[in-house]
């Protein structure tokens, strides 16, 4: 493991509440930045969580989750009125409509001197108030810290495309890493060709690319000044129980893997990740392709440790 790197996440944590016949029959911590924080802590890193929760029940069970990770939540995140929640309501046939009930905004962060690696995403990085709020962070931090960024597209909330895209790239551009699902890939560019989506993300200024395709792997791009790379990588799920959280477990294998190598933690890992070839970056992606097979073994957003990978 290299010289540990201090890892902020910035963005949502929240209850994922089921339910059916009308009644909730089950809650679990949630929101993907979240997830992300707790799959980077359970593989041994140091990071912390600028969240926005209430001071109730359900902010106390994230805390909880917090402290189980090995997250340090930032001072600040609990000046919500109320916790957001996210509603899956599930009909006979098993099939889910969402609803939310969000409140977001980024809390004071106070000290960020020693903060290597910034990551967000998802709700927080796209609604308003707190969107534009991430956006200005990220481009105040990336003068110290490497970026990396995950869209994870939730359309009943973020509007059309149109309407979320140039929000997305301005993100991309600030980024080191992103990786999406090519469900966000259809969604954000409707019959876009999925290599093509990469090269215009490396041409915004993303230095890898990823997207993850389920059961069929993940495509990945690695641009320097003179080319553009593209490979994929298969999945290396043996047994599948449900997939809840496996984008997000991706996205901490491969912040984890980088970190690693030395291929982020501040601008030095800028400018060697920004040097590397695909086939130096491809034991990052295994570890992410390993790290989401385990999850996916498992029931919920799963978040396994070092030892579960054999590192």
């Amino acid at each position: 493991m290299a010289e540990r790197t201090a890892v902020l996440v910035v963005g949502e944590a929240l209850i994922d509440a089921v339910v059916k016949g009308g009644e909730i029959t089950g809650e679990h911590v949630g929101g993907s930045p979240a997830n992300v924080a707790f799959g980077v802590g359970a593989l041994g890193h140091d990071v912390s969580l600028a969240t926005w929760i209430g001071h109730d029940e359900h902010g106390d069970r994230i805390l909880a989750r917090c402290a189980d990770a090995g997250v340090t939540v930032v001072p600040g995140s609990t000046g919500a009125e109320r916790t957001s929640v996210a509603y899956a309501s599930i009909d006979a046939r098993g099939q889910a409509t969402y609803r939310f009930d969000l409140t977001w905004d980024v809390p004071e962060l106070g000290d960020t001197s020693e903060i290597g690696h910034v990551h967000t995403g998802s709700i927080a990085a796209t609604i308003e108030p707190g969107g534009s709020q991430v956006v200005e962070v990220i481009r105040r931090l990336r003068a110290q810290a490497t970026v990396s960024y995950d869209p994870n597209m939730r359309p009943s909330l973020m509007g059309s495309p149109d309407e979320v895209r140039a929000r997305v790239e301005d993100l991309i551009a600030l980024s080191d890493v992103v990786k999406a699902s090519d469900e966000d890939i259809q969604w954000l560019y409707p019959g876009a060709f999925l290599p093509d989506v990469l090269r215009l993300w490396g041409e915004l200024g993303a230095a890898v690319a990823v997207i993850t395709r389920g059961g069929q792997g993940a495509v990945y791009v690695v641009r320097s000044a003179t080319t553009a790379e593209v490979t994929t990588v298969p999945a290396k799920a043996t047994t599948v129980i449900d997939t809840v959280g496996a984008g997000d477990s991706f996205m901490a294998g491969l912040v984890s893997g980088l970190l690693d190598a030395g291929y982020l933690g501040g601008p030095d890992a800028r400018e060697r990740l920004r040097a590397a070839g695909i086939d130096d970056l491809r034991p990052c992606v295994d570890r992410a392709t390993a790290t989401s097979g385990v999850t996916v073994g498992h029931a919920g957003a799963y978040a396994p440790t070092r030892a579960e990978l054999g590192i």
